[in-house]
């Protein structure tokens, strides 16, 4: 039976300070993103985008100011990602940056908690009071878990949308002090690079999966960042030493093998940045592998 996938577009810049990843969901669509899952035999249904306050147009400047417009628009992505699973579809949220996935991954678990990859260059586990820039995409994490403005909090339902135990972090390379220091207390999966340079992503990935073996439904957020810059160069906050994209496309590969994927994010590509869109297509490409295309 064929399954159905929901697109979202989610032109979200207001998380961060450097303009450019509100046209991403195009980016994405431009490159033909709808047309291979079609070829994966998947039905697309393309939701449009989501209306997103136009930065210029808000009397707003430090990024802590746009907590309530962000806390707005994921309260409405909530919405849409809880009725498409309770519908039996799967969404795939296209951003815009990483602070849209406290109303997706809020959403994917409005009936029932889902495990949570995090494949992201940042562990986005600050908080207000020690984020070093008070961008609101390097805070996403710590809002799912609980932690940080109450109006972002409780966003969708009131408090945590995920527990750690059911969080593991992979490819993470660029972590702030005081944000260190809270994920050693925490209780996540943690996968630096480092532990993927020495284990290799096919075995991080599988202990990975086996530590989510107690939820029945995955989500994953996939930031573009994660990959190294000379793949993904169309990224904002760029680190050098991240996965290559046969590692990436490895880790799609065993996901969508795994069987339980149920909703998905990818966040922060940045046109503007870009050379030829090449950060946009490996995105999809990334996606259609997530979603099952194999090379036989």
């Amino acid at each position: 039976m064929q399954r159905t996938i929901h697109l979202i577009g989610v032109p979200m810049d207001l998380g961060q300070s450097l303009r450019g990843v509100d046209v991403g969901p195009s980016a994405i669509r431009y490159a033909g993103l709808t047309q291979m899952l079609q070829k994966l035999n998947y039905i697309v249904v393309d939701c449009g985008n989501m209306t997103v306050p136009v930065r210029d147009t808000l009397a707003l400047h430090h990024g802590l100011d746009f907590i309530r417009p962000i806390s707005e628009v994921c309260e409405l992505l909530y919405r849409q990602v809880a009725s498409v699973i309770s519908d039996g579809y799967l969404p795939l949220v296209m951003g815009g940056d990483h602070s849209i996935a406290v109303g997706s991954v809020g959403g994917a678990t409005h009936d029932c908690p889902a495990g949570l990859l995090w494949i992201d260059a940042h562990a986005d586990f600050n908080t207000p009071d020690i984020s070093l820039s008070g961008n609101i995409h390097g805070m996403p994490l710590s809002i799912l878990i609980g932690r940080g403005a109450p109006e972002l909090v409780n966003a969708g339902r009131l408090g945590p949308k995920v527990e750690p135990e059911n969080v593991v972090l992979i490819a993470v390379r660029d972590l702030d002090a005081a944000e260190r220091r809270k994920l050693r207390e925490s209780r996540m999966g943690i996968y630096t690079m480092r532990e993927i340079d020495e284990r290799g992503i096919a075995a991080v990935a599988c202990e990975a999966l086996e530590r989510l073996s107690h939820v029945a439904r995955l989500h994953v957020s996939l930031d573009m960042d994660s990959l190294d810059p000379h793949y993904a160069p169309g990224v904002g906050t760029p680190v050098t030493g991240g996965l290559n994209t046969r590692e990436a496309h490895l880790l799609m590969e065993l996901i969508a093998e795994d069987g339980r994927l149920g909703s998905i994010d990818v966040v922060e590509i940045n046109p503007i940045l870009d050379i030829q869109n090449r950060t946009a297509t490996l995105a999809a490409d990334l996606l259609a592998s997530l979603l099952g295309k194999t090379i036989l």
